[in-house]
């Protein structure tokens, strides 16, 4: 059994390993199929660009929610059990496949239904990072850490391989399957979930205010210099190399590859990351470690140029596997330093301000390249968002020399805050 990495020999991790994997199938192989409908109808309709438009709102309406509950959501994950919250959240996603699932049944699916689903799936991922990203180091000793956040990553990384091949799958099959699949395995999360053991909440302050409880997460990362740089790295970068917004237009416009070709390109980043991530779990990131991150947001950004110019599917397949692979590299990487050097009583604040930024990237990254697709065309509005992710390095690179100079993921001891009662 010396084989088996360390964080997966304790029973608490493993059930949330399973909870976030299944929960990530589910949820991404709705993603996906949301997307791909939302283009489909647009299309009987109207133009491509027209349609990719539509595409950019879905990205917006699903950032919207997230944004405006930030501060309701890192104060729930400091002082609420996090177990439930994770829970709460797979009740309302599985609450969304069932309510797309019938309306694929009975064929009544509309664009005005899509969008309100992608909201409330907004709504469940702004409460969950925060919540997951803040349990994960509850349940490991702290010298382990990393290896736990690399598993972890695995688990997210997995499903994003799985899940969008699966819906694409299910999809040709019927539009009812990926739905039904995906509630299966959001029953299967929520019982692992259930199945972690109640963890102790980190040390409050009763006599905090809610406000100041609130923004003092923002002032944790404003003030950091690490912190900051590793999150608006991310932000910046993926907002403007984001290309998986325009897979729809892609699969279905470009490389003519239908609902199994979407899900081929869907799952190709992830299965990068996936493979970047078992590695990891294996063989830990030790040495210059900030100068790795920055080289890898770099391939990312060049990696997404070259899709962008791609006509062949197998060249396309490629590049988003290497796309994938950077960023798998530099998630580890990011979400080692910040959660290394955030104290646990703060890490739900810290993750949601985080959750923000990643949304921000991934979300409003669709919605932008949507946006900008809709008025230069998908192609172009890809390269373009490749060459900025590119100059993005550059730029963090200068302002940030804290990234530069992390040569390890060893933080300083970080002091306890202060506190008046222990919760459990």
């Amino acid at each position: 059994m010396n084989w088996i990495p360390d964080p997966l020999r304790i029973p608490a991790f493993r059930a949330y390993f399973v909870a976030r994997l299944a929960s990530t199938i589910a949820q991404l192989a709705m993603v996906i199929i949301i997307g791909w409908q939302v283009y489909d109808i647009a299309r009987e309709t109207m133009s491509l660009k027209e349609a990719a438009f539509r595409l950019g709102i879905i990205g917006l309406v699903q950032f919207a929610p997230l944004f405006l509950l930030v501060p309701v959501t890192g104060w729930a994950a400091d002082h609420l059990d996090r177990r439930l919250i994770g829970a709460a959240t797979i009740l309302l996603e599985l609450g969304c496949a069932a309510a797309l699932g019938w309306l694929a049944w009975t064929g009544t699916t509309t664009l005005t239904a899509l969008f309100v689903v992608a909201a409330l799936l907004g709504v469940a991922r702004g409460f969950s990072g925060p919540a997951f990203q803040a349990l994960a180091p509850n349940l490991v000793p702290r010298d382990i850490l990393p290896h736990a956040i690399a598993l972890s990553s695995i688990s997210w990384q997995s499903g994003s391989v799985i899940g969008p091949a699966l819906g694409g799958y299910l999809y040709a099959i019927g539009p009812t399957w990926p739905y039904a699949i995906s509630a299966l395995l959001f029953v299967i999360a929520l019982l692992a979930m259930m199945g972690i053991p109640p963890v102790p909440r980190p040390l409050t302050d009763r006599t905090i205010g809610f406000w100041r409880k609130t923004t003092e997460g923002i002032h944790y990362v404003r003030t950091n210099g690490l912190v900051l740089g590793a999150i608006s790295l991310d932000l910046f970068a993926v907002l403007l190399g984001g290309a998986t917004a325009m897979l729809p237009v892609f699969a279905r416009d470009i490389l003519h590859a239908g609902p199994e070709g979407l899900g081929h390109l869907r799952a190709a980043p992830a299965l990068g990351a996936t493979l970047t991530a078992a590695f990891f779990a294996f063989r830990p990131l030790r040495h210059n470690v900030g100068v790795k991150m920055l080289l890898a947001v770099a391939v990312f950004g060049l990696a997404t140029v070259v899709f962008g110019l791609s006509r062949s599917m197998p060249l396309s397949l490629a590049c988003l596997t290497l796309l994938g692979a950077a960023d798998m590299l530099s998630v580890y990487v990011r979400q080692s330093l910040i959660q290394l050097h955030t104290p646990d009583a703060m890490r739900g604040r810290v993750g949601a301000v985080s959750s923000v930024f990643i949304s921000a990237s991934n979300e409003l990254g669709e919605a932008e390249s949507g946006f900008l697709a809709a008025l230069i065309g998908p192609v172009a509005a890809v390269v373009a968002g490749g060459v900025g992710a590119v100059a993005v390095v550059a730029i963090w690179a200068w302002k940030f020399p804290e990234l530069r100079l992390a040569k390890s993921f060893d933080p300083p001891e970080i002091a306890p805050s202060p506190a008046k009662e222990h919760v459990t």
